[in-house]
């Protein structure tokens, strides 16, 4: 018996990662508490308990009025304190287990494991991983991605709770760093530190955009993480379900950045007002639907990538931003080409720049009056007013004119047949189909349309007297 009891806590502590001296003091304890229930004892040091880490012999006694002890034989306690010395040890078997599960996932936290698909929760996907359970919630899932019990399942250890009674491990496949972790394990040079991940910006699911750079100028950053003819990128392409991943050069210059991280567009010329941490882009039409992406994804990565708000414009907008800016400031006495020139460097490019800056900058960066200052952002505050009101009114215009439109449409779908056709026919401009002259036209058969076609072709005249003809013949 003794031997099976070693046997069976040497394949818990095995099996569960506990450290097996811990099992001994709990079955000691367990004892201690059984023998306290079957003397109906409230003295938590009146019994004592000693294990044999060895022969696996259980000793198990009692401190009498002298302090002496008294053996107990442990046939003589029965059935409850045998059940209460049970429960006991398989909740301290369970604390210990618990807390090995923490101490264990707490050092894997951030790393990248594989597990089983298991089931559904409440949305969020329940993961085998080892001998412990990690669950997934809904937002960090990747959109439409659906899993089936049993399926591979690779994922980030993102977090690592203590709920009480049990470890919680939370995973994830959205978070950007789960592509970090992807590429260190694909790329040898950025599990190496040759190659760094300087920045990166995610839409899980959609697109990812990274600026990686090498400490190594033998080694080309972009290249080694796209890998011969792709096959790197494809491999993690792959795990994220055909997500589309940019890999951008990083450049220590702002502007470089901002240009590099919008590719594939081609950018012409990057402005940057550093004071409202804004960047102003130029790009040619046939590359501003490229620069923004479909529903402004492209953009709206860069701007996350680089830490800068982004706004794009062609050459024509932002010609007329600057043409309204010059013609509202040269208004006011003091102001020359010089000063413009100062005002677009520190990238305020539009009246509502100047009026978003403030005159502090103005008194700080180019040395103006306070009076100056003062007045050329109210004259810009004015003007912006101005230009937001025109295009409020515009968009009103169109607005309306959009929806008399939609009611035109929606009357002519619900009018009577005889009613739309002659709503049709004003529309077109065709009073003969109104008025019904179409219908009391004479019919042509197909033979004589035939006729006139072919006599059309052949530039034969004398074609309406044929049948006067035939008849003579």
């Amino acid at each position: 018996m003794n031997a099976e009891t070693l046997r069976i806590l040497d394949s818990i502590a095995r099996d569960r990662n506990i450290d097996r001296e811990l099992l001994f003091e709990d079955l000691e304890q367990a004892m201690v508490s059984a023998a306290r229930k079957h003397f109906n004892s409230l003295d938590t040091e009146e019994f004592g308990c000693h294990m044999d880490r060895l022969s696996g012999e259980i000793r198990l006694w009692r401190y009498d009025e002298e302090g002496q002890e008294v053996d107990i034989p442990l046939a003589s306690m029965g059935r409850i304190p045998a059940q209460t010395a049970k429960q006991v040890m398989i909740q301290r078997f369970r604390e210990d287990e618990r807390n090995s599960l923490l101490e264990e996932f707490a050092k894997r936290q951030g790393e990248v494991v594989t597990g089983a698909a298991q089931r559904y929760e409440g949305g969020a996907l329940v993961v085998q991983i080892d001998r412990a359970e990690g669950f997934m919630p809904r937002s960090e899932q990747i959109p439409g991605e659906q899993f089936h019990p049993g399926d591979r399942v690779r994922c980030l250890i993102l977090d690592v709770r203590d709920a009480g009674h049990q470890v919680k491990i939370v995973l994830s496949r959205s978070h950007p760093d789960f592509i970090r972790r992807l590429f260190e394990q694909e790329v040898p040079e950025v599990n190496e530190r040759v190659i760094e991940i300087k920045a990166m910006a995610r839409e899980a699911g959609f697109r990812t955009k990274l600026a990686v750079s090498s400490i190594d100028s033998k080694v080309d950053a972009v290249g080694a993480c796209v890998g011969v003819r792709g096959s790197r990128i494809r491999n993690i392409v792959d795990e994220l379900n055909g997500e589309k991943i940019d890999i951008v050069r990083w450049n220590e210059s702002s502007q470089v950045l901002i240009a590099n991280a919008l590719k594939p567009a081609e950018v012409d010329e990057v402005s940057l007002c550093f004071e409202l941490g804004r960047a102003t882009i130029i790009v040619r039409d046939d590359q501003l639907s490229l620069a923004i992406g479909r529903r402004g994804q492209n953009v709206r990565l860069a701007a996350r990538l680089t830490g800068w708000d982004i706004d794009i414009l062609t050459p024509e907008e932002f010609a007329k931003g600057l043409e309204i800016l010059e013609s509202t400031v040269r208004q006011i006495e003091g102001v020359e080409d010089e000063t413009l020139d100062r005002m677009g460097a520190l990238g305020m490019i539009s009246v509502f720049d100047v009026e978003e800056v403030g005159d502090g900058v103005l008194m700080d960066e180019l040395g103006m009056t306070e009076a100056l200052a003062m007045e050329i952002v109210e004259r810009c505050g004015q003007k912006a007013h101005e230009i937001s009101e025109q295009q409020e009114r515009e968009k009103a215009e169109a607005e309306a004119k959009q929806a008399e439109q939609d009611d035109a449409a929606d009357a002519i779908l619900s009018a009577p047949d005889a009613e739309a056709e002659s709503a049709v026919a004003s529309i077109l401009g065709g009073s003969q189909a109104a008025t019904g002259d179409v219908a009391q036209a004479p019919k042509v058969t197909p033979d004589q349309e035939a006729e006139a076609a072919a006599d059309t072709l052949l530039g034969d005249e004398t074609t309406p007297s044929t049948n006067s003809d035939e008849g003579n013949a």
